[in-house]
């Protein structure tokens, strides 16, 4: 088994937000990453997914907790060591447009961080280094020349991929890639990451909203709701056999291609918003949406435990020896569908 090249304890990130008040955009959040390995993170829109990535880039100072990379804390770095820690750790963002400096060619904004960390003493060196990275991500060297506005939203991402690569980095921190994108150009940047991940022997960080595209690309998932995590498991056991109510929730809807599975399938419908981060429920955090809520929900908040083997949740139904009831309320639809 690999070793943790990423880990991350107990970390929280509070917002101060004026008159007292607190955004907690990541409370009490810890899982690992693996050397090599794709660690997808999934969970609605404002559940902490972006906030997390930006902590662990060093964009965020965490309230509390440590972030751990080859078992050094990053956030006590010294300026050096964290000068040096920029170049194993790069960032793709989830807007390929905003992330691209708009009055710099494509050449200058790939050179940039080259530039930043001395790489190359000449410039001839630095420029066969651009024309290399656009062609490892399926552009040529006539695109250096260009401006961002003058190529698609696939191309800007895949040239947002390229100067994540530039610096050759361990690690890279997919910040929603493709959620922006048509969904036939989706699949043409997933491949790009897989494919340099195989070559390069890269660990992913893939943030999503979107499951059926993270299943593909995964190794791990762990679903995050509220600036918690509720479920973390590898890939196929999650889809296989979800145990949290939020995870059954967003896997049912999930379209089945198969009409007759499609008609016979149950969806099941999350009501009422995401609570305010602000102003969090007391206990489980997801019980205002739960159709299995009890009463021990709003008092006691859920233990992170592992339920079946290398299989993590957080929630009441498995704590009290309630596995009947859990899938009673969804397991069984979402098992279902995946057959």
């Amino acid at each position: 088994m690999s070793e943790k090249l990423l880990e991350v304890k107990r970390v929280k990130k509070y917002f101060d937000m004026g008159k007292n008040q607190k955004l907690k955009a990541v409370d009490d959040l810890s899982f690992f990453i693996r050397k090599g390995e794709t660690f997808g993170m999934v969970g609605e829109s404002g559940c902490g997914k972006s906030t997390a990535g930006r902590l662990i880039m060093g964009l965020y100072t965490p309230t509390s907790g440590q972030i751990l990379y080859n078992g050094k804390d990053i956030h006590a770095l010294n300026e050096l060591e964290a000068f040096q820690m920029k170049r194993k750790v790069q960032m793709i963002f989830q807007d390929p447009y905003a992330s691209l400096n708009p009055r710099s060619t494509i050449r200058e904004i790939i050179a940039e961080p080259l530039e930043v960390h001395g790489i190359y003493k000449t410039k001839k060196a630095e420029l066969n280094r651009i024309y290399e990275l656009l062609e490892s991500v399926g552009l040529n060297q006539e695109h250096a020349s260009r401006y961002p506005h003058e190529f698609s939203g696939g191309q800007r991402q895949r040239i947002g991929i390229a100067r994540a690569l530039a610096l050759d980095p361990e690690f890279i921190i997919c910040d929603e890639p493709i959620s922006a994108l048509d969904v036939s150009v989706q699949a043409q940047v997933v491949n790009v990451l897989k494919k340099l991940q195989k070559e390069k022997n890269l660990t992913y960080l893939f943030i999503a909203h979107d499951l059926s595209m993270v299943k593909h690309l995964s190794d791990r998932i762990g679903v995050m709701y509220l600036g918690h995590l509720v479920e973390l498991t590898e890939s196929g056991s999650l889809y296989r056999k979800p145990l949290h109510p939020y995870t059954q929730a967003l896997l049912s809807a999930i379209p089945i291609p198969d009409p007759k599975i499609e008609d016979k399938r149950e969806r099941i419908i999350l009501k009422g918003e995401i609570p305010s981060p602000i102003h969090p429920p007391s206990g489980c955090v997801f019980r205002t949406r739960c159709r299995a809520a009890m009463e021990i929900c709003a008092h006691v908040k859920p233990q992170w435990m592992e339920v079946e083997d290398h299989h993590y949740v957080a929630c009441h139904l498995y704590q009290n020896g309630k596995t009947s009831e859990a899938n009673r309320v969804g397991a069984g639809s979402v098992q279902r569908k995946n057959s």
